[in-house]
């Protein structure tokens, strides 16, 4: 598993035990469990930790949550949504606060606060922000996926037009208003790709698809507005075969430490005229891991 992907799935469980969702969480630890190739101190505390749940929390994760208790969990994720926003536009936005933010996304070393950065950024109301955000991606060397961060962010503003800059070694022209900010609003062969996926993934695992969801919305941060993205957007259904085959081995990969070629080409019909197309799929997936692995943001050779 990416340390980018291990992280993620610890906050995730910290998270959920925090809101109480044990039935999630018990699920995540059984798929972690699963996975190989992570410290022998993290299993035993996963095994612990889930063995401790079963035992405090038995009827939890059996599909048994009654209506109640689903309306509840909906209210305090609103609740929690509202002060996030809370957080993150305060009234008071003087200079200085502007200054700070943009400070921070600019010349912070670490990724995620960037990100914050960017999130605080979306609620500024001084215009001029735009132009910084801009002139920032176009003239500095920016991680891919604080570069889509930051697109979202332009997005959230209005921001309108088209602007070109370096992405995986590539001079690309974003429409600022495309931008997608969610799933939901990729286009339709982006999201029939992770669906082919996930239909064939919870065939052997249940838990699979969350986990195919999660590591294709990593990938399309980095490949977003690239070659390797537009040629994803082609309506055919072969396209779609063996990219989400691409997928399905990455996955794989990821979460066991290995996976059988033969095995995801044959299920997902990659006859011997697509192969090409697959493995060069396969290779735009894999620069993404190399990415995450390194914390570099420029293209594998």
């Amino acid at each position: 598993m990416f340390p980018s992907m291990l992280d993620h799935y610890q906050v995730q469980l910290t998270r959920m035990l925090e809101a109480e969702q044990y039935g999630e969480a018990k699920e995540l630890l059984r798929f972690l469990l699963q996975c190989q190739g992570e410290d022998a101190r993290h299993y035993e505390e996963w095994d612990s930790l889930l063995t401790w749940l079963d035992m405090a929390f038995p009827g939890e994760g059996n599909d048994g949550e009654d209506s109640g208790f689903l309306s509840a969990k909906r209210e305090k994720e609103e609740d929690e949504a509202t002060m996030r926003e809370q957080l993150l536009n305060p009234p008071d936005q003087d200079e200085a606060y502007v200054n700070q933010v943009l400070y921070i996304m600019q010349n912070h070393p670490m990724i995620d606060q960037q990100i914050l950065a960017l999130e605080r950024a979306a609620y500024i109301h001084t215009p001029e922000v735009d132009d910084s955000i801009k002139n920032w991606l176009v003239t500095q060397q920016v991680h891919p996926v604080v570069q889509f961060k930051a697109l979202q962010c332009l997005r959230k503003r209005g921001a309108v037009g088209l602007l070109t800059l370096e992405r995986l070694g590539e001079t690309v022209e974003l429409d600022l208003e495309a931008t997608p900010l969610s799933m939901d609003e990729f286009p339709s062969p982006i999201i029939r790709i992770l669906e082919r996926t996930e239909q064939v993934a919870e065939v052997d695992d249940p838990t699979l698809p969350h986990f195919a969801r999660e590591l294709w919305k990593e990938s399309l941060q980095f490949l977003y507005g690239t070659a390797a993205y537009h040629w994803m957007l082609r309506e055919d259904e072969d396209t779609v075969d063996y990219f989400a085959a691409a997928l399905h081995l990455t996955l794989l990969l990821t979460v066991y430490g290995s996976a059988n070629d033969d095995d995801i080409r044959d299920t997902y019909g990659i006859t011997e005229g697509l192969r090409f197309r697959y493995e060069q799929a396969c290779k735009a997936l894999r620069q993404v891991a190399v990415l995450q692995q390194s914390g570099e943001d420029e293209p594998e050779s």
